[in-house]
């Protein structure tokens, strides 16, 4: 196969694909799939479809999946069970977020709880992203992959109790949060 992975007919014997490759993690890696969920709930609090409440409990659900990535990769390997698990988790959150972004509950993007939480989930994106770079370039290595997720584990649930009750408060998310993420 060449390069771009189309099949080349005058190629014989072994053949090699320059794609890259998901790392025993299905097509893509998990984290591919949790920047595509961060985005949606990013979108979400932005057109005013999520409340600061509704993003703050699709981030405790996101937690509970990096948590499970993170278990899974420990040993450096997935197996098909805890790939089973963690796709079903994947499932449930973002039929979650579907749901929750087509009620009738709206949020305001404009208050300052809606963009804080907004540029949370924007550093979560951001994070995301890079682990997904770093697993599909095998920079990453899976155990490396799962101490990162464990950490964006830890930071959405800081995320999640501090826009539990709807408002994220100014030093919530300066003190809080901004510490964690600087150590």
């Amino acid at each position: 196969q060449a390069e771009d992975g189309i099949r080349d007919s005058s190629v014989t014997g072994v053949q090699t694909c320059a794609l890259p490759i998901s790392l025993g993690l299905g097509n893509g890696t998990f984290a591919d799939r949790n920047v595509e969920q961060q985005r949606r709930i990013e979108q979400g609090l932005r057109s005013g479809d999520l409340t600061v409440q509704e993003a703050s409990r699709l981030e405790r659900e996101e937690s509970r999946v990096n948590r499970m990535e993170s278990r899974a990769l420990r040993d450096g390997t997935i197996s098909d069970a805890e790939r089973a698990q963690i796709n079903r988790a994947q499932d449930r959150v973002s039929q979650d977020i579907a749901r929750e972004r087509q009620d009738n509950e709206r949020g305001n993007p404009n208050s300052a709880s809606s963009r804080r939480m907004q540029a949370d989930v924007q550093r979560n994106v951001n994070e995301q992203e890079r682990i997904a770079q770093g697993m599909r370039s095998g920079q990453l290595t899976n155990r490396e992959a799962g101490r990162l997720e464990n950490g964006q584990a830890r930071n959405e649930r800081m995320e999640a109790r501090a826009g539990a009750d709807g408002h994220i408060r100014s030093e919530e998310h300066t003190s809080e949060l901004q510490s964690h993420l600087n150590l």
